[in-house]
This record gives C-alpha cells, sequence and structure tokens, in this order.
C-alpha cells in the first residue's frame, strides 16, 4: 500500500508552494478562495499518489470524499464544536465557513487530474 513516487511527491511540494504563495499575497475573491481550493485537491492527490499504490480512480475519489467532508465539517461548524475557535492552526486546517463554491472548486480540481491522467496514460501508449 506505501510506495513512494517521486513525480507526483515533486508535484505536492511544487504545489504546496505555490498554496502558501496563495495564501501569503492573494487578497481578492478569486483566485485565493476557488484557484486555492481547485488546487489544494490536486495537491492532496498528487500526495496521496505520491505515497501509496493506490490507482488514479481510488485516488481521485477518496480525495474528493475527503474535502466535501472537511467542507461538510465547515457547515456544522466543527472547529467551534471541538472549542478551537481561537486556534490559529485548526482554523486553516479544517475551515470556518461552509460555500457550495467550495465544493464545486474541488470537484473541478479532481476532474482536472482525472482528465490529465487519462491524457498521460494515452501519451505512454503512443
Amino acid at each position: 500500500m506505501f510506495k513512494v513516487n517521486a513525480g507526483y511527491l515533486g508535484l505536492s511540494l511544487l504545489l504546496f508552494c505555490i498554496e502558501v504563495i496563495i495564501a501569503m499575497f492573494m487578497h481578492d475573491k478569486f483566485i485565493r478562495p476557488l484557484g486555492g481550493d481547485f488546487l489544494v485537491v490536486i495537491l492532496l492527490y498528487c500526495l496521496l499518489r505520491g505515497t501509496t499504490t493506490l490507482d488514479v480512480p481510488a485516488a481521485a475519489i477518496s480525495v474528493l470524499i475527503f474535502a466535501c467532508l472537511i467542507e461538510f465539517a465547515q457547515f456544522f461548524q466543527l472547529v467551534k464544536w471541538l472549542g478551537l475557535e481561537n486556534n490559529l492552526v485548526a482554523r486553516s486546517v479544517i475551515g470556518t465557513s461552509f460555500s457550495w463554491a467550495d465544493i464545486i472548486a474541488y470537484t473541478l480540481g479532481i476532474l482536472f487530474v482525472v482528465v490529465i491522467e487519462k491524457r498521460a496514460v494515452r501519451l505512454r501508449k503512443i
């Protein structure tokens, strides 16, 4: 189940750096909230594929379910229920506000990954 894939791990590190740059320097209403959510599922997918033997569908579905669960935890104010509303790390990781737009961004990010993976498979066959 555990297998290291340097390519995916490298991509996840690159995406993490991009996410940090977005968080630190972007203060708009599109790239930071939606672009960040689009990229974070790709980051998680790459991290999962870089450390496990999961195939494309299993990894993609797992990441999408995880992201949606976190988003619904925001809907139910999990941070508040856990008494962590003053904890900056918990607020950042779990989040505090539910948004259907985030669910759409996660879904589009995973669909993007699946399309890229399918194209990569086709290119390897050539």
